[in-house]
């Protein structure tokens, strides 16, 4: 089955996650593409020229086993492309949720690295094609909860983090995983505003960074990701908020003691290490109880409850069994 769309194969995968109008409009859009393809791999697709960023190069499309992570997809209504697309946190595009979609189009995704460093025995750096061919692509519908409030539910395309760390080989003193997101000021104008110290940071224990539902993830809804979500290369942690999903991966350092992330080193107070989604642990500035879902509920529509662990509890909460979830939020 083909997950990451290409012009020379079928995808008949797609229709049954994708509820069939948006399937189908997505065909035609595929369509739409192919008929311009030689030479026009940069042209942007209809819902794209609302976001003023080219299409990136394709990727090759590879077959993967969704049922073999628990929990890897949810019921869940999909939110639709363009509210993916649009509505973004990525300060390194501007601050406001509609920047990344307007300005991200000057990030270049090729030529891509991504260097292993710290504790490991097979240090070394990852070219982009190299790490889409270490395993199997599979497409996992997850939910999204921000810490603002609102959610979306994607369905990513990627392979489980676990597959990198196992052939990287960690020693016995990699007892944390540390992510470093692309920091060049020429390419990224939200860089200028001092809002957090660059280059933005996140990490985990390596318990979390092994656990099947940890995501390195290379594309959503079928198509190759778009610079404003991450490209080309991020994290997802689906019981996290997603502020925890490290974007436009350049580095991936393996080490013992536990790191500071960039949002702790602005504001400890507000930010922990853990970042858990828990509607019982409020932050200082939006309770965490209930959600808006972003492209479903409108702005009067009555908000749903937030689940524990983004309702992954029963995947990922041993992780955290006899911790005080409220001291280590």
């Amino acid at each position: 089955m083909h997950l990451l769309k290409s012009t020379a194969h079928d995808h008949p995968i797609a229709s049954e996650i994708t509820p069939p109008d948006v399937y189908q409009q997505r065909r035609r859009w595929m369509q739409t593409l192919a008929a311009g393809a030689a030479g026009a791999a940069a042209s942007a697709l209809p819902w794209q020229a609302q976001a003023q960023t080219p299409r990136p190069g394709k990727l090759a499309a590879l077959a993967g086993d969704k049922s073999a992570v628990p929990g890897a997809q949810v019921m869940d209504k999909l939110t639709p492309y363009a509210d993916i697309t649009s509505y973004n946190n990525y300060y390194e595009f501007g601050t406001d949720k509609a920047d990344p979609a307007r300005t991200a189009g000057s990030l270049k995704t090729r030529p891509w690295t991504v260097a292993i460093e710290g504790e490991v025995r097979k240090p070394g750096i990852w070219d982009l094609d190299a790490l889409l061919k270490l395993a199997p692509m599979e497409e996992r519908i997850y939910r999204l909860r921000c810490v603002e409030g609102w959610s979306m539910v994607i369905p990513w395309v990627g392979y489980s983090l676990a597959e990198l760390i196992k052939r990287v080989e960690p020693t016995g003193n990699a007892k944390f995983v540390q992510f470093v997101t692309l920091a060049n000021k020429a390419q990224m104008p939200g860089l200028s505003s001092g809002s957090l110290d660059w280059p933005y940071v996140e990490g985990l224990r390596m318990d979390e960074a092994m656990h099947p539902l940890t995501l390195l993830a290379f594309g959503l809804y079928g198509e190759v990701l778009p610079n404003q979500s991450g490209a080309p290369v991020r994290a997802v942690l689906p019981w996290k908020y997603g502020f925890k999903s490290g974007k436009s991966i350049v580095k991936i350092r393996f080490v013992e003691k536990q790191p500071k992330t960039s949002w702790e080193s602005a504001n400890a107070q507000e930010y922990g290490f853990y970042s858990n989604v828990n509607p019982k642990v409020d932050h200082p500035r939006w309770s965490q109880a209930t959600e808006r879902r972003i492209g479903e509920d409108g702005l009067f529509a009555k908000k749903r409850p937030t689940l524990m662990f983004n309702g992954y509890e029963a995947q990922v909460g041993q992780l955290y069994a006899g911790m005080d979830l409220k001291k280590l939020y």
